[in-house]
C-alpha cells in the first residue's frame, strides 16, 4: 500500500529540464598524481585554477605528485619517545648514578 508521498525517489533540485537548468559548466582539467606505492590518482581541477604540486593519495594517504617516475618521499612517522628516553637524551649513564646516590643520601638523612 502506497503512502501517499509524492517527492519519494526523487532528490532536492530535480526537475523536468535536469542539468539544463543549472547552465553549463566549467571546463575541467583531469591531471594525474602518482604516490611513492605507485597509486594514481585523477582529481579534476577547474582550467583557470591553480594545481598544486603535491595531492594526498585516497588510497594510502602519502602526498602524490605529478611526476611518476620520482614522487614525493612519505612523510617520516617519529616514535613515541617516552619520559625516559627524553632524559637519557640530556643525562648520561653517570649523571644518572650521580643524581640517584644524592637522592639516596638526602632520603637516609646523610646530607
Amino acid at each position: 500500500m502506497a503512502s501517499g508521498n509524492a517527492i519519494r525517489g526523487s532528490r532536492v533540485g530535480a526537475g523536468p529540464m535536469g542539468e539544463a537548468e543549472r547552465g553549463e559548466s566549467a571546463p575541467r582539467l583531469r591531471i594525474s598524481f602518482w604516490c611513492a606505492n605507485g597509486h594514481e590518482t585523477q582529481p579534476s581541477f577547474a582550467s583557470d585554477a591553480q594545481v598544486p604540486d603535491t595531492w594526498d593519495c585516497p588510497r594510502c594517504g602519502f602526498p602524490a605528485g605529478q611526476d611518476q617516475e620520482h614522487p614525493p618521499d612519505p612523510p617520516r612517522n617519529e616514535p613515541y619517545k617516552t619520559h625516559l628516553a627524553y632524559v637519557r637524551e640530556r643525562r648520561s649513564d653517570a649523571d644518572g648514578e650521580a643524581i640517584l646516590a644524592e637522592a639516596l643520601a638526602k632520603l637516609r638523612g646523610e646530607i
